[in-house]
């Protein structure tokens, strides 16, 4: 083997060994957050449902009037916070925000067409369909969290 293969092949292995690393990362983050989100339950004695996505919610109104698509402009109140109970996120008052859902975290992009006008959830959203290992500046990288969320309009 010349020393170009045999860099080349080390190389190979390196970056295969990082790959399965940050698989198992990924895994290891998913059950940890899957445990957390369900002690979170528990302790607050909430009655949740799981989505196929991993998403935990407790719909508190459902509302009517049909349910928001990823094209749709979504009004609403929020409050996103740690499971620790810790806020980083919120309008207050009668304040509202005006986001287009489909440039929304993952985890939002699931909750919201949950909701019709007028509905209200809370939602406990796993860190890799959150912000996941880059989070924006003051937000807590591979974070559970949870978004109280009522659905203004669409």
């Amino acid at each position: 083997m010349s020393f170009f293969q045999k860099n080349t092949f080390l190389l190979g292995a390196a970056l295969l060994t990082i790959a399965f690393g940050t698989a198992c990362n990924k895994e290891d983050q998913a059950e940890f957050d899957r445990k957390v989100i369900q002690e979170y339950i528990a302790s607050n004695n909430l009655t949740a449902t799981e989505h196929s996505s991993g998403i935990f919610y407790v719909i508190e109104t459902p509302g009517s009037g049909g349910n928001p698509t990823l094209d749709n402009e979504v009004t609403v109140k929020y409050k996103g916070f740690y499971l620790d109970g810790v806020v980083f996120d919120q309008t207050t008052g009668s304040a509202t925000a005006k986001f287009r859902l489909g440039d929304l975290i993952q985890g939002w992009q699931i909750a919201i067409p949950l909701l019709q006008k007028g509905g209200k959830g809370t939602f406990l959203i796993p860190s890799a369909l959150a912000y996941g290992p880059n989070p924006p500046f003051g937000v807590r990288a591979n974070a559970a969290m949870a978004f109280e969320i009522e659905l203004i309009d669409f």
